[in-house]
């Protein structure tokens, strides 16, 4: 399991924000353990079964004590002596409440992208996905291209992986001090290329995040 995930505190697994509310904490546990779910599309072939089972220990263990309001406290007590909270007010606390995940409630509109066959058939024939795909470094604006060049709209990714669009079009557009943890950054790109059917994922998403690293983004 990454080193970093670990390093993490409670709110940074749950991608909220001090000031989250009951409500919130629920939703990005829920969205955290499907992320993790055995079969989950974005973290299929990125953890073995035994860093998803650690990763989704920790996510229990982050959930249990924030979600309890005794806990809650005592656990921001002790990251303010270590220096890792600070005390503000709501209004500045409140700051990151969101998750990244985009798991919604109630009826949605289902989209269709297109056959499988009909996009390896456009990377194929496409000359300018080709360069792209033979460049050492890729970067967000390159998948963007060829995103763009199969006729893919970022929305119909956004619903196919329940990944938030703010986050994709961030990928997208380079937003390095935008971009998620990069635990959560791989499995993303991972599910951005498998719905458009690029292969290698491995090799591709492992250029891109060289590319993020170098950025000073990783």
């Amino acid at each position: 399991m990454p080193k970093n995930f670990e390093r993490m505190n409670y709110y940074e697994m749950l991608d909220i924000g001090p000031a989250a509310a009951a409500f919130e904490i629920r939703h990005a546990y829920n969205a955290a353990r499907q992320i993790y779910a055995s079969g989950s599309l974005v973290s299929y072939s990125f953890f073995s079964g035994e860093e998803r089972e650690k990763i989704l220990s920790l996510i229990e263990t982050a959930y249990q004590t924030l979600i309890n309001e005794g806990t809650r406290k005592q656990y921001n007590e002790e990251l303010v002596r270590r220096g890792e909270l600070e005390v503000k007010d709501d209004a500045s606390a409140a700051k990151k409440t969101m998750g990244i995940f985009d798991i919604k409630r109630g009826p949605c509109t289902m989209v269709t992208l297109p056959g499988r066959d009909v996009l390896k058939d456009k990377i194929e024939r496409s000359e300018t996905i080709g360069t792209i795909l033979q460049q050492e470094d890729i970067y967000g604006a390159d998948l963007k291209k060829i995103r763009t060049e199969l006729g893919v709209e970022l929305e119909h990714i956004a619903q196919m992986t329940k990944i938030r669009v703010d986050y994709l079009k961030h990928i997208e557009e380079d937003a390095i001090g935008f971009l998620p943890a990069p635990v959560f950054l791989k499995g993303f790109l991972k599910s951005y290329l498998k719905c458009l059917c690029l292969e290698p994922v491995e090799e591709i998403s492992g250029r891109y995040m060289g590319t993020v690293a170098r950025s000073g983004g990783g």
